[in-house]
């Protein structure tokens, strides 16, 4: 190697490569501060763009966590509610029985009735007073079925005995039963399902003395229908009976619960609470009264109806509150899961880091010693001058 005063090169390679040395140190001290392997986009650009994608979900994820809780104890405010309902309807049945009987005088009966009234005011009370973060829970809460839907008001010929909405958009539904097919279909313009009754029907018709559940899962809709001599039905059904009849899906307030990450109807939970009130269409205790003997057995039916009715409620609103716990669990592992692919991105292996953090160090050790002898190899030019 020529001797050089102008340049020196061993100077120059011996400050190149301590200049790459610090530059490793520089990150590596980042990653072991940071705890990150990507602390910025040049780190590793196409896994920042993966990771951001994981953060967004996985933060959308712990909010539908913190919803389906906050779901859960709102249905469970209304379900709380409804068994204070039942315990006022079984002293209204009470009430009734005792009424019932001729050991008791007219004018004893009007003391009965008083607190008959009385109890019935409670239960309007309750179902005015249920609400959660203000908005009312057992005055009809979601999406609620209009009564003039014919399926309803034709029952004695569509042998509907009740429809139960789960999901159901507001709007007309209508059904297309030709007959002889053992089919069914319903939609209201955006949405139709068809489903095959054939499997459940005794001929064309629904066997005596039982019922069947028509459940259009993706419209939203379950349609319970009757065959002949069922108590509480007021007709039967038979194939081909709910051709051209409708159900009315009235728009409430509430009901929609988010538990998923993104914009779409899965991620959606849909809940329904029918009006609870005394005097609301589900009880229907407004003419009910104990002050005659004939009127309060009359009212003992009408108070088993209003039990069983609420008893429903409750169990729907029970059996919401079991999806939802499956619910959360299924999101927290969702969360875990994708918590670990984002970790394996993002995440810095520390042991990894601190090896090569430890070799760029010596490195640097021992480029900064050779610089300080490179920079000495020109002085030997001076012997030359003597």
């Amino acid at each position: 190697m020529p001797l050089r005063v102008n340049n020196n090169i061993s100077a120059i390679n011996s400050r190149r490569h301590l200049n790459a040395n610090n530059r490793t140190l520089g990150v590596k001290l980042e990653r072991l501060a940071s705890g990150l392997r990507v602390n910025r986009a040049s780190d590793d650009a196409a896994g920042l763009a993966v990771r951001e994608g994981f953060r967004a979900e996985i933060s959308g994820l712990k909010v539908n966590v913190s919803n389906a809780e906050q779901a859960t104890n709102l249905l469970q405010v209304a379900e709380g509610s409804l068994n204070e309902v039942n315990a006022i309807l079984v002293r209204m049945r009470e009430l009734s029985v005792q009424s019932s009987s001729s050991t008791v005088t007219d004018e004893n009966r009007e003391a009965i009735q008083a607190e008959f009234t009385q109890l019935s005011t409670e239960i309007d009370r309750i179902a005015n007073a249920t609400v959660y973060n203000e908005q009312s829970l057992l005055s009809g809460f979601g999406n609620q079925i209009d009564a003039s839907s014919t399926a309803l008001t034709a029952s004695n010929t569509s042998g509907v005995t009740s429809v139960k909405i789960s999901g159901a958009a507001a709007g007309n539904y209508t059904f297309v039963d030709g007959g002889s097919d053992g089919e069914v279909t319903l939609g209201n313009g955006t949405t139709t399902q068809t489903i095959r009754l054939a499997t459940l029907l005794d001929g064309s018709d629904v066997a005596t003395g039982t019922q069947i559940v028509a459940n259009f899962d993706r419209v939203g809709v379950q349609v319970t229908l009757a065959g002949a001599s069922v108590s509480n039905a007021t007709g039967s059904y038979s194939d081909g009976d709910l051709e051209a009849q409708t159900i009315v899906v009235a728009a409430g307030t509430g009901g929609s619960f988010q538990v998923g990450p993104t914009d779409r109807a899965y991620n959606r939970i849909e809940v329904n609470v029918g009006d609870m009130s005394a005097s609301g269409a589900n009880l229907n205790l407004n003419t009910a009264s104990v002050a005659t003997i004939s009127s309060a057995r009359s009212s003992i039916t009408s108070i088993d109806q209003a039990i069983t009715r609420v008893s429903q409620e409750r169990g729907e609103l029970g059996a919401f509150q079991n999806r939802l716990s499956f619910t959360i669990a299924y999101t927290e592992n969702e969360i875990e899961n994708i918590q670990a692919s984002e970790a394996s991105i993002s995440d810095a292996d520390i042991a990894s880091e601190v090896t090569d953090f430890t070799r760029a160090q010596i490195l640097s050790q021992a480029a900064t010693a050779m610089l300080a002898q490179a920079n000495v190899l020109p002085q030997n030019a001076l012997a030359l001058l003597q």
